[in-house]
Formats: structure tokens, C-alpha cells, sequence
């Protein structure tokens, strides 16, 4: 018959079983642990990754957006924000972000209608002044201020909004 072995006997590196294996399950139970928390931790610092890669941006220009069509409107990008600028029937221009203040989706210049329209919720803008008309966006479109010239359209944050 063979002799019962003892758990605490050392190994040949001076390290009993028992340490090993409380080590090893000590290990397993932190890289668990981490991995539940990084998610959590993603959720609650992306909004404040977000807001500063967006405040680093403070202006972009649309090479030969001068050319859009009067009554038409061109979607961009402002840093990592959908925005959209409209190009009036009356010569004028209004830039705004086309994100709805509502539940965060992409928002449509219609021209036929002369309007700004979310379709996920029927939520509707002006499209010169980017208030909220009808719908159930609580806040108008944050605008940015445009500035037109020979070589594009300038479109910069406001600085009474920045």
C-alpha cells in the first residue's frame, strides 16, 4: 500500500501544493474580477473620453461647400459628431449638429418639406435656427457659427457655446 501524501509537503522549488493552488485560484479570481470591471469602468469614462476628443475639435473646413446648391443641405463630420450645414434658398447658411436632442439619433434635412427631421421618433427642427418645432426632442440642435470663403466653408463652435 501506498503512504497518504501530505498537502503540505514542499515541491522541489520550496513551494507547498497548498500555496500553489491558493495562489492559482487567488490569481484566476483577479483577472475575473477585471474582467467584470473593465466594462463598467468603459461605460462610465466613455462619456468623459468623448467630451474631450470633442472639445479638442474647434473647427472644420468643407473645401468647395460653397458650391452646395441653394436648398440643399451636406452632412460632416465635426470631430466625431454628425452635423449637417444647410445652404438656404436665400443665400444664407446654417451649420448644426445633426444629432437629436431627444435619443441621440442622426437627424435629415428634408429638402421638399424645408425642415430638419428624426425619423426615430418624428421629432422636428427649424432648419435656420435649429429650435425644436413639434415632436419629442426637449432642446433645439446646437448651432455653429460659418464663415464662407473662396476656398470652402469655414464652420468653427461658437464661443459663447464652447
Amino acid at each position: 500500500m501506498s503512504k497518504p501524501t501530505d498537502n503540505n509537503t514542499m515541491s522541489a522549488g520550496g513551494v507547498t501544493r497548498q500555496t500553489f493552488l491558493r495562489a492559482a485560484v487567488g490569481g484566476a479570481g483577479v483577472v475575473y474580477a477585471a474582467g467584470l470591471a473593465y466594462p463598467v469602468y468603459r461605460y462610465v469614462a466613455s462619456p468623459v473620453e468623448k467630451a474631450a476628443k470633442e472639445s479638442a475639435v474647434t473647427e472644420v473646413t468643407l473645401k468647395d461647400a460653397q458650391k452646395l446648391a441653394p436648398g440643399s443641405a451636406l452632412m460632416f463630420k465635426f470631430g466625431s459628431r454628425p452635423s449637417m450645414l444647410i445652404h438656404h434658398d436665400d443665400g444664407t447658411w446654417t451649420a448644426l449638429t445633426a444629432v437629436c436632442t431627444h435619443l441621440g439619433c442622426t437627424v435629415h434635412y428634408q429638402e421638399d418639406k424645408k425642415r430638419i427631421h428624426c425619423a426615430c421618433h418624428g421629432g422636428v427642427y427649424d432648419p435656420k435656427t435649429g429650435a425644436n418645432v413639434s415632436g419629442p426632442p426637449p432642446k433645439p440642435l446646437k448651432r455653429y457659427e460659418v464663415k464662407v470663403t473662396d476656398a470652402g466653408v469655414i464652420i468653427s463652435r461658437s464661443q459663447d457655446r464652447a
